[in-house]
Parts: structure tokens; C-alpha cells; sequence
């Protein structure tokens, strides 16, 4: 009997060994909707490593096996993190030409727009446990540092537009202090201070050569991962349908210097809803909107 089980295990064994890989291989392609995200060729998981890479003019230097090994990390992280990745292509047809304009027009490079997206995807209502919010990810008294209006009824930090001049304004001072771009990438995440004191006691002057915290070590190799990624999609196989990313709307705006008692009624006089009011002006936070004299405020609306 004990024979017999013996020989019977054995020949499970051997089957599980000849079939099972052919059971658990990953399929070459998922289709989700109309977004198709293909394996690397051959059922391979290996990702392609650019030779050499920028980051704002900047040379990332990848010969150092520990900047290779960190950028290689991210690029695994969002290239095989397929929803969240996704869904930032989607929203970036429609609010990159809006960052995008404001970064050139205010002279910070434009691939600061991929900071902008690891500090928010791109969630016009994203808001973190710490009471960072908005795009740019501001918490209250640095939004108020830099100009924008934060009470129970106004919170610029979700105009997408207020949002990005602060943080282009706080990327140049923290550049002038750093002295270099990348140096004022870290900082968006630590502050100039913690950075400038981290230079000083290590006694380096490059952000690759310092040792920091977790977060902050990791912050700026996200950035340049998903700047390789969302700029050669096509090497890490995501290849999106152009009808399925979300496209700019056709809006219009109002100039308003009276107060609102209600805004839903507003919205109701404008032709939409309190809702569609709420989507497009988000850093309208109650359900009014008290207008001191000689202040006025821009509502983004659909055009009719």
C-alpha cells in the first residue's frame, strides 16, 4: 500500500511539473475597453533602461549602480501598476496642456509636470491624510505663503491654475537656494530647508549623493520614471486608444464681484447643474460665496 502511494505521488509530481507552467504562463495581452496593455516580447518581464536621462536639462547619473537600481525600481512600480498608470495617461490629454502653458510661460522646465502628477494623479479633489491638497498637493499655511486663498469657502489650492503659478514660484526660489533643478524637485517633498541642512551635513552637493528618508529617496526617481514612461509608452507596451483618454472640454467663464447666496441657484441660472458647477470649480468649497468689495472670482463653466 505504502508502494502504491509512493508512486502515486510521484506521478503527481511529474505531471505538476511538465503542465503547471504552461498553466500559470501570463497571457500576452489584456484587453480592457478599448486600452490594450501588452507583455514585453517573448513573455518576458524585463524592462528596457534607457542608457542616459535627463531630468530637467540635469544628467541623472545612471553609471552609479545605486541611481540605476532606484530608477530601475520605480520604472517596474508604475510600468506594471497598470490601472493607476492608465488612468494618469487619460487624465493627462486633458490638463497637460494647462500645466504645460503655465510652466513655460513662468520659465520652470517642463518636465515638472510629472512632479505635478506623482503628487496627485491628476485627481482634481485629491487631498492627502495630512491635509495636503489640489494638483500641486499644498498644505494651508504654504498655500497662504503663496498667495493662494484658503478659507471654508474658497480653497485655490483646487484651482488648477492658481495652484501651478505658487508652485512654479516655490520651484524657482527653492532652485535659486539649491542650485539646481533637481535639488528643488527633492525639496517640493522635504522643504528647501530640510534639503539645504541635509547638503550640509553630508557634506555633498547633488541630490544622488544624498542619503535621505524613504519618501523623499524615492520622490524624484518617480518623477523620472513616469517621465520615461508617458514619454516612450510604446517601450513599456501600454498603447492607449485615443478616444478613450479624456479630452479637454469646450469651456467658458464668468467674472463675478457680487456675492452668492446660493450657488446652486447660480448654477441653475447659468443653464447646468450645482454639481457640474462643483466639477469645474472645485476650490468652491460651501455652498456660497461671499465676495468682498472690490475682489472678484473667475467660474469655469461648459460652454452652452
Amino acid at each position: 500500500m505504502k508502494s502504491f502511494l509512493w508512486f502515486l505521488l510521484g506521478a503527481i509530481s511529474v505531471a505538476l511539473l511538465t503542465y503547471a507552467p504552461k498553466l500559470i504562463q501570463p497571457k500576452t495581452e489584456v484587453l480592457t475597453e478599448t486600452v490594450v496593455v501588452k507583455e514585453m516580447e517573448g513573455n518576458s518581464y524585463e524592462l528596457p533602461m534607457p542608457e542616459h536621462f535627463q531630468f530637467c536639462g540635469e544628467q541623472v547619473p545612471l553609471d552609479d549602480a545605486d541611481v540605476y537600481e532606484r530608477f530601475d525600481r520605480e520604472l517596474y512600480v508604475n510600468s506594471y501598476w497598470h490601472s493607476h498608470t492608465i488612468l494618469v495617461f487619460k487624465r493627462a490629454q486633458r490638463w497637460m496642456p494647462v500645466i504645460e502653458k503655465i510652466l513655460k510661460e513662468q520659465q520652470v522646465p517642463n518636465d515638472f509636470k510629472y512632479l505635478c502628477i506623482i503628487e496627485s494623479d491628476l485627481m482634481l479633489n485629491a487631498r492627502s491624510g495630512s491635509g495636503a491638497a489640489g494638483f500641486w498637493q499644498f498644505m494651508p499655511s504654504t498655500a497662504r505663503e503663496y498667495g493662494l486663498t484658503v478659507t471654508k469657502e474658497v480653497d485655490e489650492r483646487y484651482n488648477v491654475e492658481k495652484a501651478t503659478l505658487a508652485a512654479c514660484t516655490y520651484l524657482k526660489k527653492a532652485k535659486e537656494k539649491l542650485g539646481s533643478w533637481t535639488l528643488a524637485a527633492a525639496a517640493y517633498n522635504r522643504g528647501s530647508s530640510g534639503i539645504a541642512r541635509a547638503l550640509e551635513d553630508q557634506k555633498v552637493t547633488n541630490y544622488y549623493d544624498l542619503l535621505l528618508n524613504e519618501e523623499t529617496s524615492r520622490y524624484v526617481f518617480r518623477i523620472l520614471a513616469l517621465k520615461e514612461i508617458m514619454q516612450s509608452p510604446e517601450k513599456y507596451s501600454f498603447e492607449l486608444s485615443t478616444s478613450q483618454l479624456y479630452q479637454p472640454d469646450l469651456l467658458r467663464t464668468i467674472t463675478v464681484n457680487k456675492t452668492i447666496s446660493n450657488l446652486a441657484e447660480f448654477a441653475n441660472e447659468e443653464g447646468v447643474n450645482y454639481k457640474i458647477l462643483k466639477r469645474y470649480n472645485p476650490w468652491l468649497r460651501s455652498n456660497k460665496l461671499t465676495i468682498r468689495k472690490g475682489k472678484s472670482y473667475i467660474i469655469t463653466l461648459p460652454s452652452r
